[in-house]
């Protein structure tokens, strides 16, 4: 009889786990974040179309953009040299970190630490943080120059 209530007590636990594990629940968060999905993806893709042409620039020509309307003519010399930019988009003032990647040589002590430093302040006059970090690489990305913004 001791082995027929284990095995009894072992069918409760089985019943009781599939019972609990409920598929049904599953599709049902899946459906619910399908309709999340799609509804806010209708707005979304409605508004930045016609608001932002410049959110569907690469973040590298919206930051020569910037520099070419408001920065100076070494800065605008300097920034030419910038091949691809990440995390300058996504900014939540806790910590941004955008990295600025360019076509130079030579790392921190090398010939090309000077227009790291222009690159690095024309981007603090474009983007504002309350906590963010820039930083410039060169073409091996070795560190060229870095800035708070």
């Amino acid at each position: 009889m001791a082995g027929l209530g284990c095995a009894g007590i072992l069918a409760l636990f089985v019943v009781a786990a599939v019972a609990t594990s409920g598929g049904g629940d599953d599709s049902g968060d899946t459906s619910n974040k399908d309709k999340a999905v799609v509804a806010d993806g209708r707005p979304g893709d409605d508004k930045p179309k016609k608001a932002g042409a410049t959110e569907e620039k690469p973040q590298a020509e919206q930051f020569r953009d910037c520099v070419a309307e408001n920065g100076t003519d070494t800065e605008k010399a300097a920034v030419a040299h910038v091949t691809k930019v990440t995390g300058a988009d996504k900014r939540n003032d806790i910590l941004d970190a955008a990295e600025v990647f360019t076509d130079f040589s030579g790392g921190l002590m090398g010939p090309h630490q000077g227009e790291g430093k222009l690159i690095a302040s024309a981007f603090t006059s474009c983007y504002e943080s309350k906590n963010g970090l820039v930083t410039v690489y060169d073409k091996d990305g070795e560190l060229l120059a870095n800035a708070n913004y």
